[in-house]
């Protein structure tokens, strides 16, 4: 959950968007304005819901591409600054942090007598606007058995496959399991391990 400020009057109307209100009042009071009460009229500013992928083996400091989602009445995201975003996994730790400004793939015009939109300007993608700052701890050397998953299952395919790395290796660390998967079991006195 984030804010989108700088929008040419096309954000939340606060009336119908309590929970922009909230958050605008909360950033100020951490600013150490105090708006408690008074009326907001703003209409630059949106809340928005903020979603990354994280890559497999992204270290600290990796950038990834976000995507931004308008949650309330806002018309158009276009020339909005996304603030300071935690991105939470699954587990409710922070994994990255984004911001930056929104580029949306649609537009909306309108004139005296008619109006168009294309695509969805309520919705937008920031390149790189996310850093990462917690790595999954996830280590594939320390591995003793792998398993490899078949995009496409297929039993022949999982065989020759299994069948391939058993005679590259000289020994039977590789099988079949069905025809979505191969089980490879390292021995102990592999050199490398998982990585060799």
């Amino acid at each position: 959950y984030g804010l989108v400020v700088g929008l040419a009057g096309t954000g939340d109307s606060l009336k119908n968007a309590p929970f922009t209100q909230q958050s605008i009042q909360t950033m100020l009071e951490r600013l150490g304005v105090n708006t408690r009460g008074e009326t907001m009229q703003t209409k630059n500013v949106a809340a928005v819901m903020v979603t990354a992928n994280l890559p497999a083996f992204a270290g600290q400091g990796t950038h990834v591409d976000v995507s931004v989602s308008a949650m309330g009445d806002a018309k158009n995201l276009q020339g909005g600054t996304l603030l300071v975003t935690p991105l939470f996994g699954a587990d409710g730790q922070i994994y990255a942090l984004g911001q930056g400004p929104v580029a949306i793939g649609g537009f909306s015009a309108q004139g005296d007598a008619a109006s168009v939109t294309r695509g969805v300007p309520t919705a937008g993608r920031i390149s790189n606007g996310a850093i990462v700052e917690k790595e999954t701890g996830f280590t594939l050397a320390s591995l003793s058995s792998l398993k490899l998953s078949l995009r496409n299952p297929d039993l022949t395919t999982a065989t020759r496959i299994a069948a391939a790395i058993n005679a590259f290796l000289g020994s039977k660390i590789a099988t079949a399991s069905d025809p979505s998967n191969v089980q490879l079991a390292l021995p102990a006195d592999y050199t490398g391990g998982a990585m060799g």
